[in-house]
């Protein structure tokens, strides 16, 4: 089997417990990965603070793939590798469809601002997911005067579905449309995708896709499980989701992510 030089991981649903923590079984893994000399990043829909605060937790100093892939920025010295937002005549018109819809929707300026028009009972059970401060600036299409890194609509899993479904034509080409959890319809760059991310770090450090190692759980990681050489899927994805890997853990969450790391990277090195 062809040596794996670079694992990409997801955070939410992946990496993190359900209480949303890494757990010490998980810190040892990566920490083993990391000694045997493998790059070991992030791979996240999360805004840039939210991810870097896990990837220090963790020691990671590489870029991050944050915001879909928006955002390639590291954890410690905060180079921008890779920053495209969504583009403002886009932004404005999916704001107004979600607008007619009457949808919770979230903003984001930069790595750091986490923007809502309104205080809503969605807008702060995000907030407390993500663990970042949420601003309540008013009507997005008053005051977006530049691009936002993306926009995030929240609903229930059938209307988002109907909405993408209507939407998807409509962009194609222009921006990327995926769910990141059932409830989370997320719209970005075209190229702001995990996959397009993880192959701008492949070129970065000199490797090939068959030395990747992608491990995630849901639609919005499908771009980078494909560009992956390996493809990993936790337990507790969906089925439609489990049939996109290469192989799919026995255990959930960060148990998963140990096993596909004892399993294809520290092999016999493995405790």
């Amino acid at each position: 089997m062809t040596k794996i030089k670079l694992v990409a991981v997801d955070l939410d649903d992946t990496l993190l417990s359900r209480d949303l923590q890494i757990t010490g079984r998980v810190k040892e893994a990566v920490s083993a990965v990391r000694a045997a000399g493998v790059h070991f990043t992030i791979s996240t829909g999360r805004m840039y603070l939210s991810a870097a605060k896990f990837a220090r937790e963790l020691g990671l100093d590489i870029p991050l793939i944050t915001y879909q892939g928006a955002l390639v920025k590291n954890a410690y010295s905060g180079q921008v590798f890779v920053y495209r937002p969504l583009p403002l005549v886009y932004a404005r018109e999916i704001i107004t469809r979600v607008h007619q819809l009457g949808y919770h929707l979230n903003g984001y300026l930069g790595d750091e601002r986490l923007l809502v028009e309104r205080d809503t009972p969605e807008g702060r059970r995000y907030a407390a997911f993500v663990n970042m401060k949420v601003e309540v600036v008013g009507d997005f299409l008053n005051y977006f005067d530049r691009d936002p890194v993306k926009l995030l609509a929240i609903a229930e899993e059938p209307q988002l579905d109907r909405l993408s479904k209507e939407l998807l034509p409509l962009y194609a080409g222009k921006v990327h449309i995926a769910k990141s959890k059932p409830h989370f319809l997320e719209f970005s760059h075209p190229r702001a995708t995990k996959g397009d991310a993880l192959a701008y770090l492949a070129g970065l450090f000199g490797i090939k896709r068959e030395e990747i190692m992608a491990v995630g759980d849901s639609y919005n990681d499908l771009e980078m499980l494909e560009y992956a050489g390996l493809g990993v899927v936790v337990a507790n994805a969906r089925e439609e989701i489990k049939k996109r890997a290469d192989y799919v853990t026995s255990a959930s969450h960060g148990d998963g992510v140990v096993e596909a790391l004892e399993k294809f990277v520290l092999g016999d090195t493995c405790t």
